[in-house]
């Protein structure tokens, strides 16, 4: 008999160890593990993590066999392996319901349990009962089956369970917008139940999703039927969301020790290395103890302070969790693991060294590893004053399973019994590995011949779409459809995928289908589905994102195509030219560099051995039977270039009837009149398309809110002769508004259509129907069929939707329209509103496009990314227009139908409002993904409020009234409403040009254009004149000296750099006899940049940190009589968005936002003071009345100068002087020097030295 090996010996040893601490504990039916002795019930994430030492001991075996036995070991391990996740398969399965209505609803009442009764696989405690939704839970149990399935093992057995799984991908691939309760089972770290969007459950959902794509769940005995499919858009929003949040884990906790299993193993989720290095460094910096990491700061689990007896918190009671937080040696085993796939020796030996003197010895010597260690009840004050200096006592489970099996693997792994790569064969740790350019094929086609023709003409030779057949082309939409089929299962009732956008990793690779190769358009170009892409400046401008987004977020083998179809709607006005952006895009695409991204243009035959494919299989012919059942096939109608790219004659192939099926479409037959040229609205004398909206709304039994499309500047006065138009910001050429005196009051902004707004003279404000004068019959009631004769004779598109929407309010959308006469059949309001629709975007009349979309309630596909990607971006949203509670705050991701429901409640039914606001999120998304610093320093971003600056911006620019600022708003192409956003969130200067359309066009609206005037923005220093106080103030506490002395010193009128005028109230004579002041060329720059950035929310950098300083040497800041009080820094951390929001939510109640800005200004002079060595700076701190005091010194200042009454106008709302809103921050005449000096003032009882006197 051979004699056992020394690693035999010491692998019979690891084999004891796992016997005594995990496998002893395996139910022989369920083949679950329960947590504990204690805790009988099986949690999903710790049974996966608790079998991995399992599953690793059975390889060490299969690798390292002396002898036949150690083979036998191997499979008896192997199978303990695949029973426990056959077992949780079960228990999830028996679930299938949930899973099948989490995918369209994401709620916490609707996702699966996270914990199972061990001997049954049945539920243990209610939906409502436990924080069950924790994605990261069904997440680490796909990645690691994919992980095992690779190594070999065989758990899935039939295509009902490869059906299952393929659900619970889409389950978990909307990881990136779902709130959860994370993998402490907690959500909010206040214990209250509140979910929030985690890092960790991000991270690893990218990780499983990625992992289990193209992957065979039978092993080497499947076949296509048993693979897996993922859409790689769904990765890359994890990616993204992920990569946007780090080094954060939520909105609660600014660091969490659970990250470490997304940076390092399992899941190395994160590919950006310096990323993965910082995240890491956070957590041993601020987490890590004497005995191992704290799971985030201020965690009460199981620490001395914590009340067992209940499982929320109060809020002021985390403060007393602070550096008593329990220290688990579970996250010291992720940094072992860490260590050895990095290659990191030193870390290796560090941890593991560590990992020893935490170790409890058990019976017979095996090691245990504890849960957590404590802090002794006796001994909480010590720690409070000396952290980390006390020794702690081993509390909770013992062994912590999961703990333990993650310590046994490192061993395995330190000790040579395994390799990285085979507790890793997916290869996922070389996910921060450099990756090669990727260059993007991009196949131009021609819609028509005379397309082909245009293009040929201007040197750019490309196929027509129906030349390319074999390949067929077509829409985005379609791929969404087919999709609807993959993990369909009716014997689970399970529906497979829900109709869900694809975006353009997604389109840009081909697929075989039943031997036939198929490629899809991106879906940016679909303009039957939102109007972003009639506009062709907007579809370059889209492109070039995509190409970017393509070059940099590719991961799959081959190289993406692209195929970019030029369609009529590309063309001129005349039709008889390529659109010069389209043409000029064309040619920067042929020489190869276009957005910073390399592309090839060719072919699309050319490309096809060189892109990547992807087989779906779960369309082949014996699932004909299903293919031409109901389907969700939209009422849009496709133009029929993409059914004569089909193939000809006819066709017997079930496939083709359901492409054909889904691309059906008549040719549409024009209903309506044509439109007449120089012809006038009918209604437009005494009614506009407000009123229409208002009084149907009325039918309808709707309350339209009046709303108000201007910023708030005073209060509001009472049909005052003199007051200005849309009370906008001031604009120093009055003439230019020579109507303005007629004005009784403004009117709500209504945001409708090319002549929606106007101004209210006498017109009485109560309306009923009857004002209309809509046609009557005999007996009083709605004459419909002379309605409809009206319509037949309309001469303008504006009539025809007006006439419309009528009968769409009254009648519903598929009341049938008899155009033809009684009895010849009718078009339905819908049919007759699309076809208007389409007609709107011929001509390129954004307001009437505007005005339809919001009628056929059409949707933004990516409207749920979008709000997303601003939320995980640590932004809030709010929509609506302000006050609350009509303003409705979004804090968490939200499904599509809910967001979409809710902008239409916040927008009062205003369904212009609600389609404007659409727009803007995504376009703030779009900058968000591109140009992140824009938003660096606004935490709310309120989408009402910035439509309002908007406006304002834009009657500034024209200097013209309300009604026309209004009326140009929604005139902007997409690309013009997009450009405007952009320099008002960048606070540059912007120039307007306005040109009327050609005589002959059938456009009704001026032509608006916007341009950038050069770089007039200020910098962040220069807006809140810090960086020069904060010298001076420092020099004054240290000198003693008066701060008037020093600050106000004659060395110069103001401190702005020459590419930024400072627009300030400055003395322009050179004597101090000349005390005559004068306005300068810049009035109002200072006041537009102050209420922008009010409006907008923008604070300076280190804001809230400052904020919370002062709270810590006060009893709390009162800001227009709401207080903040000191108490909030007990619950939150300075970094917290947590607190972040708590500031807001006060500075929010502040109506004006020039005088906004003001306070936070007072408040950063206030942390200034705040920095000085002092315990108190006083009780409530008064922030308005330190604003006012600043505000006299200012004004008895220019009365001593003997300053006309003109320049001591105070605003009537806020009593602060309109010339001090509008002074740059420093200067001698700065905001910063009168409010420093009343500041300094108000606190001076609790400063330093005696002799900080004011003059």
């Amino acid at each position: 008999m051979r004699s056992r090996s020394n690693s035999g010996v010491r692998l019979d040893g690891y084999a004891r160890l796992v016997q005594e601490t995990i496998l002893c504990h395996q139910n022989p039916v369920t083949g679950l593990l329960p947590a504990s002795a204690q805790k009988k019930d099986a949690w999903v994430r710790d049974n996966v993590y608790s079998v991995l030492a399992v599953w690793g001991l059975g390889m060490a075996y299969r690798k390292n066999a002396d002898r036949d036995e150690d083979k036998a070991k191997a499979y008896e391990l192997e199978q303990s392996v695949v029973k426990l996740m056959q077992g949780l398969l079960h228990c999830m399965m028996r679930q299938v319901a949930k899973v099948e209505k989490f995918k369209h609803t994401q709620s916490t009442k609707d996702c699966l349990h996270a914990k199972y009764d061990t001997p049954t696989c049945a539920t243990v405690v209610r939906d409502d009962q436990w924080g069950h939704l924790q994605v990261d839970a069904t997440s680490i149990y796909l990645l690691m089956l994919a992980q095992m399935t690779a190594s070999g093992l065989r758990i899935i057995s039939n295509l009902d369970e490869v059906a299952f799984i393929q659900n619970l991908v889409f389950y978990i691939e909307a990881a990136y917008k779902v709130a959860d309760y994370g993998m402490w089972e907690r959500g909010d770290k206040t214990n209250q139940g509140i979910p929030e969007l985690n890092g960790s459950s991000v991270g690893i959902a990218k990780a499983a999703l990625e992992a289990i794509d193209e992957l065979d769940l039978f092993g080497a005995h499947g076949g296509p039927k048993s693979v897996i499919h993922v859409l790689p858009d769904e990765v890359e929003h994890c990616q993204s969301i992920l990569c946007s949040m780090l080094p954060r884990a939520s909105t609660s906790k600014e660091i969490d020790a659970g990250l470490l299993s997304v940076i390092s193993f399992p899941a190395f989720a994160v590919e950006d290395a310096d990323l993965v290095a910082i995240t890491k460094s956070e957590i041993i910096s601020k987490l890590q103890g004497r005995y191992g990491c704290c799971r985030f700061i201020r965690d009460g689990y199981l620490c001395p302070k914590e009340d067992p007896s209940r499982l929320h918190y109060d809020p002021a009671e985390l403060k007393l969790f602070e550096n008593i937080e329990c220290e688990w040696p579970v996250f010291w085993t992720y940094l072992l693991l860490d260590g050895i796939f990095t290659g990191d020796q030193v870390q290796v030996q560090e941890y593991r060294e560590a990992l020893e003197g935490v170790l409890i010895r058990g019976k017979n010597g095996i090691k245990l590893v504890p849960e957590l260690y404590a802090v002794p009840l006796d001994k909480v004050e010590e720690e409070y004053g000396n952290p980390h200096s006390v020794d702690r006592v081993a509390k909770g489970q013992l062994p912590h399973m999961w703990g333990q099996s993650l310590y046994i693997l490192g061993c395995l792994l330190t000790e040579g019994f395994l390799a990285p790569g085979e507790i890793d064969p997916l290869n996922r740790r070389f996910s921060t590995n450099f990756k090669p350019d990727v260059v993007v094929q991009v196949c131009v086609l021609a819609e028509s011949e005379e397309i082909q023709e245009l293009l040929s003409n201007n040197g750019i030779d490309v196929q027509m779409m129906s030349e390319v057949l074999p390949i067929r082309i077509l829409p985005a939409r379609i791929l969404s459809h087919v999709y609807v089929r993959l993990g369909n299962c009716k014997k689970l009732n399970l529906s497979g995928r829900p109709y869900r956008h694809i975006g353009v990793l997604g389109t840009s690779k081909f697929y075989e289908i039943r031997n036939r190769s198929y490629i899809f358009t991106p879906q940016f170009l679909d303009h039957h589905h939102f109007y972003l892409a009639l506009d062709n400046q907007m579809i370059v401008e889209m492109l070039r994102t995509e190409l970017a987004y393509l070059s940099s977020c590719w991961r799959m083998t081959g190289r993406p195509t692209l195929t970019f179809p030029i369609t009529r709607s590309m063309l001129d006005e005349d039709g008889d030219a390529i659109d010069p952006c389209i043409l000029s895009t064309l040619r920067k695409l042929q020489d190869g560099y276009f957005a910073g991204a390399r592309v090839q243009m060719s072919s699309i035959s050319s490309f096809q051995t060189t892109s990547f494919h992807t087989r779906l299989s779960f369309l082949d012919e014996e699932n004909d039977d299903s293919l031409l059942e109901e389907d969700e096939v939209d009422d849009e109608e496709y133009g029929e270039e993409y059914l004569s790219c089909g193939p000809t004659g006819k066709s017997e192939d079930m496939f083709e009837q359901y492409l054909t099926q889904l691309l059906h479409s008549t040719t549409v037959k024009c209903h309506l009149p044509p439109i007449q040229r120089g012809q006038h609205h009918v209604f437009s004398a005494e009614h506009t398309t407000r009123d229409i909206l208002s009084l149907m709304a009325q039918v309808q039994g709707l309350n339209m809110p009046k709303s108000s499309m201007y910023l708030p500047v005073g209060p509001v006065m009472k049909r005052s002769k003199h007051r200005k138009t849309l009370n906008l910001l001031e604009v120093p050429h009055p003439h230019h508004a020579p109507h303005a005196h007629k004005l009784k009051v403004p009117i709500d902004f209504p945001l409708m259509s090319p002549k929606f707004c106007v101004l209210i003279y006498d017109v009485p404000q109560s309306h009923s129907v009857a004002d209309l004068h809509l046609p009557r019959d005999s007996h009083g009631n709605t004459d419909f069929a002379a309605l409809v004769r009206q319509l037949k004779e309309c001469p303008t598109l504006q009539d025809q939707a007006d006439i419309l929407y009528i009968l769409y309010a009254m009648k519903g959308a598929d009341w049938l329209v008899e155009l033809s006469g009684p009895g010849q059949g009718g078009v339905s309001v819908r049919t007759l509103l699309e076809e208007l629709y389409v007609q709107a975007g011929a001509c390129k009349e954004w307001g009437l496009i505007r005005y339809i979309s919001g009628i056929l309630q059409k949707r933004v596909e990516v409207l749920a990314e979008a709000c997303t990607d601003l939320i995980s971006h640590h932004k809030q949203l709010t929509v609506g227009l302000p006050p609350e509670p009509r303003e409705r705050v979004i804090t968490v991701p939200l499904p599509p139908e809910e967001l979409n429901t809710l902008i239409y409640e916040a927008s009062g039914q205003d369904i212009s409002i609600a389609v404007l606001t659409q727009e803007i999120m995504v376009y703030l998304a779009m900058y968000m993904r591109s140009q992140p610093a824009l938003f660096g320093d606004m935490l709310r971003l309120r989408i009402g409020l910035i439509m309002q600056v908007m406006a304002t911006e834009l009657a500034r620019s024209l200097h013209c009234s309300g009604e026309e600022a209004s009326e140009s708003l929604m005139s902007l192409s997409p690309f013009g409403m997009k450009n405007l956003l952009h320099h008002i969130l960048s606070g540059k200067e912007f120039g307007v040009e306005r040109s009327m359309p050609p005589v002959m066009s059938t456009a009704t609206s001026p032509a608006i254009s916007i341009h950038e005037l050069g770089h007039t923005g200020a910098t962040k220093t220069e807006r809140t004149g810090i960086h020069k106080l904060k010298s001076e103030i420092k020099q004054i506490f240290s000198s003693g000296h008066s701060l008037s002395s020093n600050v106000t010193s004659p060395r110069s009128t103001r401190c702005s750099s020459p590419s930024t005028p400072s627009g300030v109230l400055s003395p322009v004579g050179t004597g101090p006899s000349d005390g005559q002041l004068h306005w300068e060329e810049t009035q109002g720059q200072w006041l537009r940049r102050r209420r922008l950035d009010g409006a907008i929310n923008r604070v300076p950098v280190g804001f809230y940190q400052r904020v919370w300083k002062i709270l810590q040497k006060c009893h709390g800041l009162s800001i227009d009589g709401y207080v903040l009080p000191s108490s909030t820094t007990r619950e939150m951390t300075a970094g917290e968005i947590k607190f972040a929001v708590q500031v807001e939510s006060v500075l929010n109640h502040v109506p004006q936002p020039e005088y906004r800005q003001l306070l936070v200004e007072t408040v950063m002079v206030l942390g200034l003071i705040a920095d000085v060595d002092v315990e108190s700076i006083g009780g409530i701190i008064h922030v308005d009345r330190i604003l006012h005091m600043a505000n006299e010194l200012f004004l008895s200042d220019l009365k001593s100068r003997s300053a006309s009454d003109y320049f001591l106008q105070k605003d009537p709302a806020t009593g602060i002087c309109n010339f001090f809103y509008d002074s740059a921050p420093s200067g001698s005449y700065g905001t910063m020097t009168y409010l420093s000096k009343s500041a300094v003032t108000y606190v001076q009882d609790f400063l330093p030295g005696s002799s900080c006197l004011m003059q």
